[in-house]
Formats: C-alpha cells, structure tokens, sequence
C-alpha cells in the first residue's frame, strides 16, 4: 500500500510533521517575494505610485492564475495517492478541497468552491486562464465566467471562453455576467426545462448575521413560487393600511413583520415563542454592562437590543447559569456518563465552540463528535468534544486525516502532513481591559476645555454622566421573578 513520505518516518524523504511543503526552489523564491513587498517603500510621487499599482494587480491575477493550477494538480496527485491505498473511487480526491481550504486559510466550502472553479477556468476556461495569467483581467473576472457556464457542457463552455476573450478585459463585472449568462443560455437554450427542474432541486432558506442586532433571512425559490410570495405579502401589507390599521409602520417593515408572523404563527413579530438561545453577562443582562449579548452561531447582540427583547418578549423565558474560567474566558468543563453528545453536554459543546471548530470554518455546527473515537479509547467528556459541520466531520474520519484535542484548543492534521490549531474561543467576546466610556470621556474633553468655568460649577452639576439606578427597569424585574422562578 502506498505510504505519502510525510507519514512514514522511516521513507527516506521523510521530513518531520508538518514539513512536506517546505521545500526550497520555488517556495522560497516565493517567500522571498513577499519579503521584498513586505520591505517596500511607498512610491516617490503619484505616477510611481499608480505604476505599481497596475503591476501589482497583475502579480495578484498571476498569482491566482498559478494557485488555480497548483489546486487542479493537487487535486489530482491526492486521487492517485488515495487510489494507491485503496480508498473506494467515490471517495477519492474527495476532501482535496478540506486541504486547499487551510493552506488558504478559508473555510472548507470556500476551498471546495475554489476547487471547483480552478478546475474549470484550467480545464475548460483556456482564453479565461490565459487572460487571468497575463493580468488582464481580474480572479473575480474568472470566476463571474466560470459561474455562469457552470451547467454547460464542457464543449459548450469553451465556446462562451472564445466568444468572450475579447470582452473579458472590457466590460465591467455586472455586464460581463450578464453576457456570459446570456451566451450560455443561447449556447444551450434546447435543454432549458431540464435545468430549470435540477435548479429547483437547489431551493433553500439561508440566513446571515448584519450589524446592529440584524440579520438577513432567504430563500432561493422557483421564480413564481417567489413571485407569489411576495405579491401576497405586499397584497396583505396594503390591505391592512387600506382598513386603517399599522399606518405608524412603513409598507416594508410592515411586510417584513407580516413574514415573521406567518413563518413562527405568532400574532406578533415581536414576540418570539420558538427557543432562541441568548448569551449575555450578568452585568450586561441586571445593570447597564456594555458587553454585547451572544446569539450562538450567529453572532453578537447589543447588549441594550437584548435587554429590551427579553423585557418585552411575551414568549415564556427561562435562565440559565454558565460558569465561564477567570483566565481565559472559556465555558467550563462538563462529563457525561453516555457514548454520545446529548442534552445539557451537546448544548454546552455548541455554546463552547460557536461555530464549526475546524480552522476557518464558520459553518454551523451540526455534529458533537468525539475527537478520539469510542472505538480507540475516546471519551465522551469536555476535552474530546468537537462541534463540527456534517462536511468536516465526515472529512475527519478520511484517511490520512487526524483531529487531536486537549481543553484549549484543536490540532488538525491532513494526509500531506500538515497540521493546523485553533484555540477554543471565549465564552463571551470582550475587550480585555474595559474600552473607556464615551460619556466619561466626552465630560472629561468638555471640563479641560472650560477648566476656567469648572472652579464656578457645583458638584451636583460636574456629576451629570452619573447615572443612579434608584428605581428597577423592566428587565431587572422580568429577571429577578425567573432567577427565583428557574435558579432558586
């Protein structure tokens, strides 16, 4: 069976762990490179400085021209090596992408995707390559073509490549999808009904953290099935403004309450009766604490934002105490007596890691697995928990691949023998020191300002910022009945 140099200590080109990519030659030519960019100076004068901007832009399409082409050998080397050791052809080359996705430092679907289109623009884009490897157009570029001629068959596509060789470098971003996808429906208009029936097999609902406490919640649809959605929440927005009523609320936040009413069947959108975990510290969640509250999986909350929804939230609210440790932040540690990740554990493992725990994966978690299977000795306890992906769970379990875990962190090794750590993040994301308070700051700015009128002004009236907390908020009623109510 074939053994990769990097896992056999005894092949005489074994390196070590984690060394086979270091090799000299053009690595390190590479490397140096990048020492003389990171050592250059800033341009003299304006010209000098837009030159090189130009000439930058073009390394930067070469170089992605070139890792496109590494990707697709890569690629094919893990699929004879994983043929060599008799892995079932299904299942060979199939986690090439896991591997690119962290020599890019991405997510795994990132690098999957990546993968995709470097095997496309190399193997069936040539007049795409060759202008990306020139410099004349840009690594979005290449993608927008690969995208829109990703259903084409491969003769197909490379008759799009031709007839837009010339318009690549030209037409801007918008227009250049807009006439790739119009070249490629006209290349393949005979077999249109049959995309359209594979295409809805591809519906979905996504959503995406925003700033400010938002987010952004859709759906891919058949064309009418949207169309009819939409039309019936604009029908329904006008009707109720038409018979007086919501006229304090404009037609789009009026459709967009309308659309949480009739997803979650509540009569308001405000109130929000499906379990929704918040994370928030005490002093953020009883006083007036800065520190943003934490919605598992999708991010932070501002603090105030997450007070004002528990207060008014008329859905049946419970609290949880979670111990986190003093010196790093981390959610303590729990054991189970089971073989499997359930209940209260598979809860504190998903708050605990976030999101998916393999290094730049932002996936949700779908799976608490054991680092160290059952089957070699494994625990099911706090140290040998992983809350991973379905994708890289299962990647894991590949040959070659190695997952090793402590308290802290999570090492990751791939069949090259590479290896990769990531530490388990903070319970709670905050400053490590307290950021200064604007209101203290800003007094402070106006008392140097007019230190002349400061003698003259009394006490009481110096003390403005001071906030006095005689009378308890809503939320600090709401929360004093549950502590007693679910705490004791």
């Amino acid at each position: 069976m074939f053994t990769h140099p990097a896992n056999d200590p005894d092949h005489p080109e074994y390196r070590g762990p984690g060394s086979w990519a270091r090799t000299p030659g053009i690595t390190t030519d590479i490397g140096r490179w990048c020492q003389t960019l990171r050592d250059l100076e800033p341009a003299d004068d304006a010209w000098e400085a837009q030159t090189r901007i130009r000439a930058l832009e073009e390394l930067t399409s070469a170089a992605a021209a070139a890792q496109a082409r590494e990707a697709v050998a890569f690629h094919q080397h893990r699929q004879r090596e994983d043929a060599a050791n008799d892995v079932p052809k299904r299942e060979q080359g199939k986690y090439a992408g896991n591997e690119i996705a962290l020599a890019k430092r991405v997510s795994p679907s990132t690098g999957r995707k990546f993968l995709s289109t470097s095997k496309a623009v190399v193997n069936d884009l040539p007049r795409t390559f060759e202008a990306l490897a020139s410099g004349s157009i840009s690594e979005a570029k290449a993608r927008i073509i690969a995208d829109e001629t990703s259903w084409l068959t491969p003769e197909e596509r490379e008759f799009v490549d031709e007839e837009l060789k010339d318009r690549a470098s030209a037409a801007g971003s918008r227009r250049l999808r807009t006439e790739a996808r119009a070249l490629a429906a006209n290349v393949s208009s005979d077999n249109a009904h049959e995309r359209a029936e594979s295409a809805r097999a591809d519906r979905h609902v996504s959503l995406k953290a925003l700033n400010n406490g938002m987010a952004q919640l859709s759906a891919t649809l058949p064309l009418q099935q949207a169309v009819a959605a939409y039309e019936n929440l604009e029908a329904t927005a006008a009707e109720r403004r038409m018979i007086g009523q919501d006229f304090d609320r404009t037609r789009n936040q009026l459709m967009a309450d309308i659309f949480v009413e009739r997803l979650t069947g509540q009569d308001s959108a405000d109130s929000v009766p499906t379990e929704v975990h918040v994370v928030m510290e005490a002093e953020s969640l009883f006083s007036d604490g800065r520190v943003p509250a934490w919605i598992p999986s999708y991010g932070p909350l501002p603090a105030k934002t997450a007070r004002n929804f528990l207060a008014a939230n008329r859905a049946r609210t419970f609290i949880r105490r979670m111990f986190t440790s003093p010196d790093t932040g981390q959610l303590v540690s729990m054991d189970s007596r089971k073989r499997t990740f359930r209940g209260l554990l598979r809860r504190m493992v998903v708050f605990r890691d976030d999101v998916c725990r393999t290094p730049w994966c932002d996936a949700p978690i779908k799976h608490a697995d054991h680092v160290t299977p059952v089957a070699e000795g494994g625990e099911t306890e706090w140290s040998n928990a992983s809350g991973l992906c379905a994708a890289c769970n299962y990647a894991k379990e590949h040959p070659g691949w190695k997952h090793e875990a402590t308290a802290d962190d999570l090492t990751v090794s791939t069949p090259t023998g590479e290896e990769y750590e990531t530490a388990i993040p903070p319970f709670v994301t905050k400053f490590s020191h307290p950021p200064p308070d604007p209101s203290t700051t800003s007094t402070m700015n106006a008392n140097t300002a007019s230190s002349t009128e400061t003698n003259t002004t009394s006490t009481e009236e110096t003390r403005d910022d001071v906030v006095d907390f005689l009378t308890p908020s809503p939320v600090e009623d709401l929360f004093e009945k549950l502590v007693l109510r679910d705490t004791g």
